[in-house]
């Protein structure tokens, strides 16, 4: 076996790297899902326009990979002005069809119109006692986050994805059901779902290992 192949680690059920550092199976053979993994997946996310994007992306995911997502996030953020919900939010007719033809991105009339519909949720949350988007979606944080012992056991909904998926559907959102909204919340740091073994556990800084 060459020394670069990823090694399964039976008893976490993780596989250790050429680094030596264990990481779950979907980051361990694609370079680009490996770096998003150690650098980015799981960290705090805590302003609007970040949560906004990332809400937006994952609802784009729905029914694909993650890396086809990841591959084209640069395509996403300049069709999508950024992800700046100011400016996604007076998209009109044309842009829409601007978007439909662009095959940088996933080309779902039905993703590209929720995507408009959340921003301008987005800019009416503002104005609500909620608070914005971000302030929204982190007061979310469950008291406690699992502490999955190997990939079989990390969950995919929590009553907390439920409560946020309800409470963003009463603000206009679409697209953001609960196993959507879990994998939020794994993405931006509001719960940790790294597996105890990996060696991402507790990096986030909020929660401890």
């Amino acid at each position: 076996m060459s020394r670069s192949a990823p090694v399964p680690d039976p008893a976490s059920g993780l596989v250790v790297g050429d680094d030596g550092l264990a990481r779950p199976a979907w980051a361990s053979s694609d370079p680009l899902l490996r770096d998003y993994y150690d650098a980015e997946w799981g960290m705090p996310v805590r302003d609007e326009r970040g949560v906004f994007e990332r809400l937006s992306l994952e609802a784009f995911q729905s029914g694909l990979s993650w890396a086809t997502i990841l591959r084209k996030r640069p395509a996403f953020r300049a069709a999508f002005d950024d992800f700046d919900p100011d400016a996604v939010a007076r998209y009109d007719d044309g842009d829409v069809t601007r978007l439909l033809a662009d095959a940088g991105i996933v080309r779902n009339r039905a993703k590209v119109h929720a995507t408009v519909t959340n921003a301008r949720a987005t800019l009416r949350l503002r104005e609500h006692p909620d608070g914005d988007l971000a302030a929204l979606v982190w007061s979310f944080r469950p008291d406690r986050t699992p502490r999955p012992r190997t990939p079989a056991e990390v969950p995919t909904t929590s009553p907390e994805s439920l409560a946020l998926s309800r409470a963003l559907k009463r603000h206009g959102f679409t697209f953001v059901g609960p196993t959507t909204m879990f994998a939020l919340m794994e993405a931006i740091g509001i719960v940790d779902t790294h597996v105890l073994g990996s060696h991402r556990r507790g990096t986030s800084g909020v929660w401890p290992a």
